[in-house]
């Protein structure tokens, strides 16, 4: 196990303490104990830091110096690193400690793997039970692709990706190195483009073919039961660095650009193109074609209907829940006001004549 000193070297923070004291992992503030660490990222949480247990808090400088300034009992025992950002710094840390105890992928393929002979699949790889590869599927070193997942033809993934479990990954797909994509998403299925052709007399929905696919970056991680449309000509693109959470919907030819966190069940239209460094809420929508600039914040559940050009703007659209008694009469005033916007206008057109 690290000593404090060996972690504060390693993720560059400044330590405060006793630098040989042994440390096993983390936990949060109520729980930690005196060979655990925790964080602190946000003032209100100050007191409870104060008082918690932890051997070793990740704190800012400011919040130091206010916890130096309120001891409590166990202060004197505790050591700090103190960082600039303790939130990442934590992250880093537990992305340590994880490794200890996480699942390796020994090189090798499983005899109930079915795999192409055109397929690239180097010794370093890992193919799990029931893994289907098909023709002309390249595949980068070190890639682990668990049970029952699909890499249809012509697919390329590069080094150091993770694939786990019932994974369906269509043809042409491309995904860039370090990925992480959770059981059960489906990337590169077609995207949901129909033609309407009636008459009186009838008709029908026109398939227009999704001939474009996906392309997705480096150090992209991608939740459970997500789906990512192929384009119907042009490329669906996922930037570098995108984290995208668990049943999101990506449709056709949209762009969304590096660096940026979409939360559960988001969904964006066909060809919306979002920018970098963008952070999306939990189940809000975009319609498509739109264009939304870089560090966006949406919060969840907002509608984005228009583009959106300045950068760093944040919006928010969720109407507030209430008893339904009220929404109700709420509603009833809400469907009128285009009659009492009328009224108001012969309102002032009356009192401009008579002046």
């Amino acid at each position: 196990m690290p000593t404090a000193i060996e972690l504060a070297e390693q993720f560059q923070a400044s330590l405060v303490g006793e630098a040989s004291r042994v440390l096993i992992g983390l936990a949060p503030l109520e729980r930690a104990q005196s060979n655990q660490i925790s964080f602190l990222s946000n003032p209100l949480y100050r007191q409870q830091a104060s008082d918690s247990l932890a051997g070793a808090l990740i704190v800012s400088k400011a919040d130091l110096e206010f916890l130096q300034a309120n001891p409590s009992a166990n202060s004197s025992k505790r050591v700090y690193f103190v960082s600039k950002n303790p939130y990442a710094t934590f992250a880093r840390m537990a992305q340590f400690f994880a490794k200890e105890g996480s699942p390796t992928y020994p090189p090798g393929i499983h005899p109930s793997a079915v795999i192409d002979s055109t397929a690239v699949v180097p010794a370093s790889c890992h193919i799990g039970p029931f893994v289907q590869i098909g023709a002309g599927v390249k595949l980068g070193e070190r890639i682990s692709i668990l049970g029952n997942s699909s890499i249809a033809r012509d697919s390329a993934i590069a080094s150091d990706t993770l694939i786990y479990p019932s994974v369906s990954i269509y043809c042409g797909t491309h995904i860039g190195e370090r990925c992480i994509i959770h059981s059960g998403a489906v990337i590169g299925a077609d995207g949901f483009g129909f033609a309407p052709d009636f008459s009186a007399t009838g008709g029908e929905w026109v398939k227009i073919p999704q001939t474009g696919t996906v392309v997705i970056g480096n150090d992209v991680e991608i939740g459970a039961s997500t789906t990512i449309d192929r384009g119907a000509m042009s490329d669906t693109m996922i930037g570098s660095g995108t984290k995208i959470d668990n049943q999101v919907q990506i449709a056709h030819n949209v762009t969304v650009g590096e660096c940026c966190v979409i939360a559960g069940c988001a969904a964006i239209s066909g060809s919306t193109k979002i920018g970098n460094f963008c952070i999306i809420g939990g189940a809000s929508n975009f319609a498509g074609h739109l264009t939304i600039a870089d560090r966006t914040t949406v919060s969840g559940n907002t509608s984005i209907i228009r583009s959106i050009t300045e950068p760093g703007q944040h919006f928010t659209g969720v109407y507030p829940s209430m008893p339904h008694s009220a929404w109700e009469k709420n509603a009833a005033i809400l469907r009128g006001l285009d009659k009492i916007r009328q009224r108001l206008r012969l309102l002032d057109k009356s009192k401009g004549s008579g002046s």
